[in-house]
């Protein structure tokens, strides 16, 4: 099994954010939760068991989501004959959620919980946002889980999140005055919106490849290549062989920031930054759409892998640039969330409250 921890619920903060949920208490002593993170990339599974208010892991495996014709399919490999009987499943899901069911964003197949509950013969069976979930698992986690990118003020308040990754994801968490109710976005999808003239041109090469220019168009892997090649076409700049020699090798996108992290070669660095400039005004435009001095919170499987590379001024001028607001923006503190099991760990935390409440 891989390194998932244990965990009890609830859990709360004493850092910048109290981490705690409505109706979070857990009575049941038995149980059985099977947790899905379903992205475009991969679907990591892992089952728990419910043992005096603990979150208990049993198993758990990854599978590259594009190999499997359905969730059932990929469960029918994980759950075996000789494994405790499951009372409950939740899966975090990258698409919209509506009614129970699922299109994947990022993945070529749906899902329907009313389908997955027939087939496995399990009451319980919960569909949230992948982003939501990440929200959940936020409670789960430790300091040493988080990276401070921009330090704020202590100040209760909202939060979001936002997580370039394969898509790019966003969620907010409403604060009542006591407690986190976090719910998902689809502000990812949202439009682009450029700042000074290399925008516009980077806007208008896109528009002519995809019509509708979101910011998950730039602020995902694939944007981090196809960012890449526009600047490379307009620097003049020839692409290295070592450097071509390695990206057919491997991720790209990976290869572009680990090269631009080590300063080798000028086309990725300026891919770098850009890219983080554009992450700093997009979180900075949903943290005042949300007002959320309580914290932006950065997931995804990009920054964890980058965050020793990253040109923090590039972040802070970009984030703190609102005129007016900038006040606001200062006492907002940003931290990226290095535990990539979060969102995992949320769907365990909210399939033992479903649980919970069948």
């Amino acid at each position: 099994m891989d390194n998932i921890q244990r965990f009890s619920l609830p859990a709360i903060h004493e850092g910048e954010i109290p981490l705690a949920f409505m109706n979070t208490n857990i009575s049941r002593d038995k149980g059985v939760i099977l947790a899905a993170d379903v992205g475009g990339t991969k679907t990591n599974l892992a089952l728990f068991q419910i043992q005096d208010g603990d979150m208990v892991p049993l198993k758990e495996k990854s599978y590259p989501t594009k190999k499997y014709k359905s969730f059932l399919e990929m469960v029918s490999n994980f759950h075996t004959d000789d494994m405790p009987r499951i009372n409950g499943i939740c899966l975090g899901v990258a698409g919209p959620v509506i009614r129970g069911k699922v299109y994947g964003t990022n993945f070529p197949w749906a899902i329907d919980s009313e389908e997955i509950s027939r087939e496995l013969h399990i009451r319980s069976v919960s569909l949230i946002n992948d982003m939501e979930a990440n929200a959940y698992g936020l409670a789960a986690l430790q300091e040493k889980d988080f990276e401070t990118l921009k330090s704020g003020t202590n100040i209760p308040g909202n939060a979001a999140l936002i997580s370039p990754g394969t898509g790019l994801g966003e969620a907010g968490m409403f604060w009542d005055g006591s407690h986190y109710h976090p719910f998902a976005c689809e502000g990812g999808h949202c439009d682009f919106s450029p700042r000074n003239e290399l925008d516009i041109e980077i806007l208008q090469h896109f528009q002519k490849k995809y019509e509708h220019v979101s910011w998950e168009r730039l602020l995902s892997g694939p944007g981090i290549m196809e960012l890449y090649v526009f600047l490379r076409q307009i620097s003049g700049i020839k692409e290295p062989q070592w450097l071509s020699n390695q990206m057919s090798k491997g991720n790209p996108s990976a290869i572009i920031t680990g090269t631009a992290m080590e300063g080798k070669d000028s086309v990725c660095v300026e891919t770098l930054d850009i890219f983080i400039r554009f992450l700093a005004i997009e979180a900075s435009q949903l943290a005042l759409k949300f007002k959320a001095t309580g914290g932006i919170y950065i997931g995804g499987g990009i920054l964890p892998k980058i965050i020793t590379g990253i040109k923090r001024d590039v972040f802070y001028n970009n984030f703190v640039q609102s005129g007016r607001l900038n006040a606001l923006l200062e006492m907002i503190p940003v931290k990226v969330i290095l535990n990539e099991k979060t969102a995992l760990l949320g769907a365990a935390y909210y399939g033992a409250m479903a649980l919970q409440g069948d």
